[in-house]
């Protein structure tokens, strides 16, 4: 180290420098030299500011850790009933209408062909029990085989009912299931929980014990940050 000369040093580094590398070889400091003129300075290795030596251990640097299940649990994930009503199924409505809902991003948890009995019929539409057409749409429900699905998501429900559209179809925006795809509210070709509670209720009620899967889908980092 004999014959060096550091501009802008202060006596501790230099008295630092003088001292025989036996005795320094475990240890290192800062080194920041602000007055330091140096004439290349487009080499980034001869920057005003450098690190010759350094006190602080060394960190092993470990990269961030994503855990989707986590965040989608901070945000409160949902579960939301969709059903394709006879109409749909029997105009061949499936396979689009499940489409919207996974290129929306949400994940599907449970999925049948099902016919609907009576009783289910009327125990899952008892809030209208009141009304005169009542009688009619239980027959319509049970006419044919509907897709019972069970969703999952961060705000699903909100969300699959701006998907699916007003009830009655005349109303509903373009580029909703039922703005795009139905005519009266009496053949509007799919049904959705309104509510967070009324989803897992339905999904209780459509869907017996085992019958919906618990899985990680791989697109969640692409979703969620």
């Amino acid at each position: 180290m004999e014959g060096l000369t550091i501009v802008g040093a202060n006596p501790f580094v230099s008295s630092l420098l003088r001292t025989p590398s036996s005795k320094i070889s475990n240890f290192s400091c800062s080194l920041i030299m602000p007055n330091a003129v140096f004439p290349n300075h487009h080499l980034a290795a001869l920057r005003p500011a450098f690190h010759l030596f350094s006190y602080a251990p060394k960190r092993h640097h470990r990269p961030p850790i994503f855990l989707p299940h986590l965040v989608a649990s901070m945000e409160e994930v949902e579960q939301t009933y969709i059903m394709i009503k006879p109409d749909g199924v029997q105009r061949g409505l499936v396979g689009e209408i499940i489409s919207r809902f996974e290129r929306k991003g949400f994940k599907l948890t449970g999925l049948k062909l099902f016919q609907c009995p009576k009783e289910l019929a009327e125990e899952h539409y008892k809030d209208l029990q009141s009304k005169p057409f009542f009688p009619k749409l239980i027959d319509y429900i049970t006419s044919g085989p509907v897709v019972c699905m069970g969703w999952e998501g961060v705000g699903v429900v909100a969300s699959a009912r701006k998907l699916i559209g007003a009830t009655n179809p005349l109303n509903a925006e373009p580029g909703t299931i039922r703005g795009d795809l139905a005519v009266q509210t009496g053949r509007n070709v799919v049904h959705g929980s309104d509510s967070p509670d009324n989803g897992k209720r339905e999904i209780a009620l459509w869907f017996k014990e085992g019958e919906l899967c618990a899985w990680a889908a791989v697109q969640e980092p692409w979703l969620m940050e």
